[in-house]
């Protein structure tokens, strides 16, 4: 891909330009023009002649120079013939603004576009977006008005009324853009072809996206595993819309109940690295900590303030956030002494009192900045009747020059610390209205570094597997039709890919239950094999402790009373398995959602729904991944033996997870899959029921 074509073109063609004013087409060109663009711009439209002192063209055809960047504003059923032409001009990259397509239920004019576009070399940028904004090269190829200030953030939206609003906050908070993209329905390029690209973009420190869906998790995962370990990494903050969207209801699977959503995407962010801003003004906050602040580790914090309220409330932010708080060298300590009230707090937090003027502060800072403990200074400032949130911001705006440690302020208040705040704007001093902002920002800062320095291993694989009989029973079974495999049948599976499954059979008639149990010489638990029955315990399909002596009696006994209740369900025998021994329930399973295959593992049997209390990863993972989803349950503490309880053997656990990431990793057409439960025991691992649906 040609993305300097993109961003920073030599000649631009506008497709639609217009005479008429507040049109898209009349717009686009005017920005080019009055805001400063050195390249060449042809707009083309057949009715006019000239467009603010430009010559128009009546046909793209028309031009004898060669174009870079084609952006189009014309009706949706035209712009894919004009791919052809723009190409034979040179063009490597389209705009579209074009709306009409995909978004208005045209998806195959759509395609026909984005595979015009790619059969030429064609970057495309849309259809149905705002624009591409360059600052750094006046280049405001979009219909918004504002050209924003040069800075080091980019940002990345699907949504273009949402990039309006971005661009006037910004100019209001004094914030900065390398690069501005609207990708509207995004045809052809997405949301990770542009992070690889930001990504090496050396204007860029910070990546920020408005994102309502995103796709193939894994690869967004590996992508920034690689590119954001170590010194060259890039923040990527992603506000991500629909998090309270219901979709998981008619879901048949514990896991894809549980799975669907919000959880999928949190998932994601959390094994990709990625923050998450909850609201416009967390994303605009966490932007300014991010692009203000060197990547440097943070533990702990030293809040210094004029106010004892707002500073109890910050440290109890700064906690919350997984940070602690400075303890202040003694030497620092004595040299607060020297010149701070007797009343004032040396310790942390500082708190140097009300009526503390702007040289206080700046003496404060200093000390600070030079204490060995403090990794972050969080300044807060209240406007009193002595306070100088001017000078005060000056001597910060002196100490970002001369340290590596993160700070970031808050001056309280609106009117009486204006001054102060658009001083720190200008000089792109990270700071937010709210201390409780500044404490989440430097939370969100210190947790991206720590996973910039993650070394995690390579995923688990194993050889002991049997890859090809999965694959034949999966293909056997789409050969007829054929989606679910209930409890018999799924076991198979598992036991291809070695699974620890505990003694069972499946027997068509009470005589042969005998004889398998005759063989397995110790009790069972019998359930009902059917293809259209899901919960067997709630039509009398499952009982315990069944023995070789009364097993026939007991077949007899479950035929009938399942035939009962579920008269329509086709019954094809009974599972008869070995009784488990006593252990903790879990659930393990796979679900497919638009993301890609993603792991569910958490507190299991019949209280999954009612505690809710699981983790999610999206495979291949590795040895410390797994880990993290153990780790990551409220109730694991119990697995390590709690009250007098003999601990699980984590080591099986472990492998029950690889083994299951690996399976979903071999076989993407498996859309859900339940071990539930999974029983864990000091001995070990053992699988106790399970279910698997493929697409």
């Amino acid at each position: 891909m040609n993305f300097k074509a993109l961003f920073q073109p030599q000649a631009i063609a506008v497709i639609g330009a217009s005479s008429r004013e507040k049109t898209v087409g009349n717009d686009v060109v005017k920005n080019l023009v009055n805001q400063g663009f050195a390249g060449k711009i042809y707009p083309i439209n057949p009715k006019i002649d000239q467009l603010y002192g430009l010559k128009v063209y009546h046909d793209i055809k028309d031009l004898d120079q060669k174009i870079d960047l084609v952006v189009v504003a014309i009706p949706a059923k035209f712009v894919t013939s004009v791919v052809e032409e723009a190409a034979k001009k040179g063009a490597q990259a389209m705009i579209v603004i074009s709306a009409g397509f995909k978004e208005a239920g045209n998806l195959e004019l759509e395609e026909e576009l984005a595979a015009a576009c790619k059969r030429h070399g064609i970057i495309l940028v849309g259809p149905n977006c705002l624009g591409v904004i360059n600052a750094q090269h006046k280049m405001n190829a979009s219909f918004a008005a504002i050209m924003p200030e040069v800075g080091n953030v980019a940002f990345v939206s699907q949504s273009g009324a949402l990039c309006t609003a971005v661009l006037d906050y910004a100019k209001d908070l004094g914030l900065g853009f390398s690069k501005f993209i609207s990708i509207g329905n995004k045809a052809a390029l997405g949301e990770l072809a542009l992070i690889k690209y930001l990504h090496q973009d050396p204007q860029t420190k910070v990546i920020c996206l408005y994102a309502e869906a995103l796709d193939n998790a894994p690869a967004i995962i590996k992508t920034l595993k690689k590119l954001n370990r170590g010194k060259e990494a890039k923040a990527i903050i992603i506000l991500k819309s629909g998090k309270t969207e219901a979709g998981a209801g008619a879901i048949a699977s514990h896991t894809g109940s549980l799975s669907g959503g919000d959880n999928a995407y949190q998932a994601l962010f959390d094994q990709a690295g990625i923050i998450r801003a909850q609201s416009v003004s967390e994303l605009f906050d966490l932007a300014s900590v991010f692009s203000a602040n060197p990547f440097t580790e943070i533990k702990a914090v030293t809040v210094i303030t004029n106010a004892g309220g707002p500073g109890v409330l910050t440290t109890d932010a700064v906690i919350e956030n997984a940070l602690e708080m400075t303890k202040l060298e003694n030497k620092t300590i004595k040299k607060l002494e020297e010149f701070l009230p007797a009343a004032a707090n040396t310790h942390n937090p500082v708190d140097i009192l009300g009526d503390a003027v702007g040289e206080v502060y700046e003496k404060t800072l200093e000390v600070i900045s030079d204490d060995k403990n403090t990794d972050a200074i969080l300044l807060l400032l209240t406007p009193q009747t002595m306070t100088e949130p001017v000078k005060t911001a000056k001597a910060v705006i002196n100490l970002r020059k001369k340290t590596d440690k993160a700070i970031v302020v808050s001056l309280m208040g609106r009117d009486l610390v204006e001054g102060g705040v658009k001083l720190l704007r200008e000089n792109k001093v990270a700071n937010t209205t709210f201390p409780e902002s500044a404490a989440l920002g430097l939370g969100a800062l210190a947790k991206f570094v720590a996973w910039t320095k993650i070394k995690e291993g390579k995923p688990l694989v194993f050889k002991d597997i049997n890859r090809e009989k999965v694959s034949k029973i999966f293909q056997e079974a789409k050969a007829k039709g054929k989606t679910s495999f209930p409890e018999a049948e799924a076991m198979e599976i598992l036991k291809a890919y070695n699974f620890p499954l505990l003694k069972s059979a499946v027997a068509k008639s009470a005589s042969e239950a005998k004889k398998i149990l005759d063989e397995f010489n110790c009790a069972v638990a019998m359930k009902i094999v059917s293809p259209d029955i899901l919960h067997k315990s709630d039509v009398g399909g499952v009982m315990l402790n069944v023995t070789a002596d009364n097993v026939q009696n007991k077949f007899s006994e479950m035929m009938k009373t399942v035939a009962k209740n579920k008269p329509q369900a086709k019954l094809e025998g009974v599972l008869l398995m070995e009784m488990a021994p006593e252990g903790h329930e879990t659930i393990l399973g796979i679900n497919k959602n638009s993301l890609g295959s993603m792991l569910m593992f958490g507190l299991g049997g019949i209280y999954v729904e009612v505690f809710k209390d699981v983790t999610f990863a999206f495979p291949p993972l590795s040895l410390l991944e797994i880990k993290k989803m153990v780790n990551g349950l409220k109730s694991s503490s119990i697995f390590a033996g709690a009250r007098g309880q003999k601990a699980i053997d984590q080591e099986s656990l472990i492998e029950a997870i690889a083994r299951l990431a690996q399976l979903a990793t071999d076989f993407p057409e498996i859309k859900e899959l339940d071990i539930n439960p999974l029983l864990l025991t000091a001995q070990g691992a053992k699988v106790l029921d399970a279910r698997i649906v493929i697409e």
